[in-house]
C-alpha cells in the first residue's frame, strides 16, 4: 500500500503544481547523449518528473525506505538497481557500468544518499562517471511553497497548487584519470549551482518554507 499512496501522491503534486523546466531535458536531447542525472535526497519525491520517458536505471538503496521508493518508481515505470556506498555498492556498480555500456541506459543516483552528510558529492558519484564515461547531469527542483521534513536530508515536501521549477544544471565530464579531490570539487559546485538556482527562482515571493 504505501508505495500506491507514494505514487498518488506524487501524482496529485504533479498535476496541482504550476510546473516550467530551465535547462531543457536532458534525456530527450537529439544527439542521443546518455547521462548520470544527480538529484540531492531530499529531493526525490519529484524526480518522475526529470525521468518520464527516459530510458535507465535509478540507484535505490537497500535499506527499508529504500524499498517503498523502489517500489514506487516502478510502478510508475521506471527500472531501479539496488545498492548503496554502504550495502550492496560494489555489485550495484557493475550492474549500472553493464546497463550504461551495454544497453545503452541513463543512471539515476542522489550524490548524498542514503545517509549524507546532506547534500554532499560522495565518491561513489565519481567513480561512477570515471568508469561509465558518462557525463553527470546535476538536476535540482524547487517549489514556491513547501514543507521541509526534520529528517537528516530535510526531505523536500512541495505544497500543493504551488509553482515549480526543475533546473538542469550543465553537464560534467570526469576523466578516468583525473584526481578524486578536483573532480569532487567540480560536482560539488555543479549540483550547487543548480540548487541555488532552483531555491531562487521564486525568490521575489514571500517565503512559505514550514516543518513537517
Amino acid at each position: 500500500m504505501v508505495p500506491r499512496l507514494i505514487r498518488l501522491a506524487y501524482l496529485f503534486l504533479l498535476h496541482s503544481i504550476r510546473w516550467q523546466d530551465v535547462g531543457g531535458s536532458a534525456f530527450r536531447a537529439e544527439d542521443g547523449q546518455r547521462y548520470i542525472h544527480a538529484f540531492w535526497h531530499a529531493r526525490l519525491l519529484m524526480l518522475l518528473r526529470a525521468t518520464s520517458g527516459w530510458h535507465g536505471y535509478m540507484l535505490i538503496s537497500e535499506h527499508r525506505d529504500g524499498g517503498f521508493i523502489s517500489d514506487t518508481l516502478n510502478l510508475c515505470g521506471v527500472d531501479t538497481m539496488r545498492g548503496s556506498t554502504t550495502r550492496g555498492g560494489a555489485r550495484a556498480m557493475l550492474s549500472l557500468l553493464r546497463a550504461a555500456k551495454h544497453e545503452g541506459r541513463h543512471i539515476g543516483i542522489t550524490p548524498d544518499g542514503p545517509k549524507g552528510p546532506r547534500e554532499v558529492v560522495q565518491k561513489g558519484t565519481i567513480q561512477l562517471a570515471m568508469k561509465s564515461g558518462l557525463p553527470i547531469m546535476p538536476i535540482c527542483w524547487a517549489t514556491s511553497r513547501c514543507w521541509r521534513a526534520n529528517s537528516w536530508d530535510r526531505f523536500y515536501i512541495p505544497q500543493p497548487f504551488s509553482r515549480g521549477v526543475f533546473v538542469y544544471g550543465k553537464p560534467i565530464h570526469v576523466a578516468p584519470d583525473e584526481e578524486m579531490d578536483e573532480a569532487l570539487a567540480r560536482v560539488q559546485q555543479g549540483m550547487d549551482a543548480a540548487q541555488e538556482r532552483a531555491d531562487g527562482f521564486f525568490s521575489n515571493q514571500p517565503e512559505a518554507e514550514e516543518r513537517a
